[in-house]
């Protein structure tokens, strides 16, 4: 099957089934969602959206953060993988938003990753989520569902040249969402370890289903 055909297959279904996908990070306006990306690396969103409630009452918008210091920030994300570094990174961050973005959260992928503790896969996702732009963060769950339903190659071995080719087709109005189907399909169908392949609708186009489920082989 090729590439092309995948995509659509891939695209049909969720534009049928689920044309509305959500981030599972709870957020009131993008400054929000930014400190909830940031907390969420190598972290799950459950876990997030326990801490945030009462570190947004702390720090509700980003002056007050910024006023803030790295070890106060710490006592409401202890719980949060990495609380050391992320506390100076959100302290950081809010400093940079008040002083050089007039505390608005700027909509460029460039001036985004300006800002401390936000990465390419961070940038995209804000750009994404808040402003719609077609921009794919390519986490964990987006790079091993892209490669098991054949949508990218496997020579695109990092994250960015998965987003390259994922960029390159699906179409611009559908990438914010798609961003979301691949990050829901990965979390709790197509899971890392075990995927429930018996629950899956879309074996009928996924190479790994095709190479190890239907032959009873398993990748070790």
């Amino acid at each position: 099957m090729q590439r092309r055909a995948r995509f659509k297959l891939f695209l049909d279904y969720f534009t049928q089934n689920f044309p509305d996908p959500e981030t599972e990070l709870h957020y009131q306006d993008p400054y929000q969602l930014l400190v909830a990306v940031i907390l969420s690396a190598q972290c799950t969103d459950k876990r997030v959206n326990l801490v945030t409630p009462s570190l947004f009452e702390r720090f509700p918008d980003p002056e007050s953060l910024a006023a803030s210091s790295a070890e106060e920030v710490f006592t409401y994300i202890r719980s949060i993988s990495y609380p050391n570094n992320k506390s100076k990174h959100l302290v950081g961050m809010a400093n940079m938003l008040v002083h050089e973005f007039h505390s608005e959260v700027p909509a460029s992928v460039d001036d985004l990753q300006k800002l401390p503790g936000v990465g390419r896969k961070t940038a995209n996702v804000i750009a994404s989520v808040i402003f719609n732009q077609p921009a794919m963060a390519v986490d964990t769950h987006v790079f091993r569902v892209s490669h098991r339903l054949g949508l990218v190659p496997s020579t695109a071995t990092t994250p960015l040249a998965v987003e390259k080719v994922l960029i390159r087709y699906i179409p611009a109005e559908l990438v914010h969402k798609a961003h979301h189907w691949l990050i829901l399909h990965g979390r709790y169908i197509c899971l890392a370890r075990s995927p429930k392949c018996d629950q899956c609708p879309l074996t009928s186009f996924c190479k790994y289903y095709e190479k190890y489920v239907r032959q009873d082989i398993f990748p070790s």
